[in-house]
């Protein structure tokens, strides 16, 4: 098996980062291009008048937007010498969005890391890596929590 396209999923966070260092080696064996990808998730609200309502965005969307797009541009340092696309999008399932855009973009492999959340704070957050695990068409590396 061969992954010729990447794509490497990060929530900017410190967890995140975990997965960059194995992934931009696993590129340079394979000469893989790499997609670094972030989803700024949309969080919206309904006006009065309940479910029929028309969803407002946040006002802030597009400088979320260009600051998760800054922060990829900083964080893509271990990609130094291969072919790496940064590209933030937006979504209200993160997972969704995820496991859609690796298909729309035929990659050959989703990396991500894990929280490792459990209890109440799984519930509450959700699980967006579990979720990519049981949408996406391609193989799937998770990159776990130091023990």
């Amino acid at each position: 098996m061969t992954f010729g396209h990447i794509l490497l999923t990060t929530d900017l966070s410190e967890e995140a980062e975990r997965a960059f260092e194995p992934v931009a080696e696993l590129a340079r064996s394979f000469q893989s291009k790499i997609t670094l990808l972030h989803v700024v998730q949309v969080m919206t609200e309904r006006a009065q008048g309940g479910m029929l309502a028309t969803p407002i965005l946040p006002p802030d969307m597009n400088e979320a937007m260009r600051a998760a797009e800054r922060e990829l541009e900083e964080q893509g340092k271990p990609f130094e010498g291969l072919d790496v696309t940064v590209r933030v999008v937006s979504g209200q399932s993160v997972s969704e969005v995820i496991t859609e855009f690796a298909q729309e973009h035929e990659t050959d492999l989703i990396a991500l890391s894990t929280h490792g959340r459990s209890g109440v704070r799984r519930m509450i957050l959700g699980s967006v890596a579990e979720g990519v695990l049981r949408h996406a068409n391609t193989p799937v590396l998770c990159f776990p929590p130091p023990a």
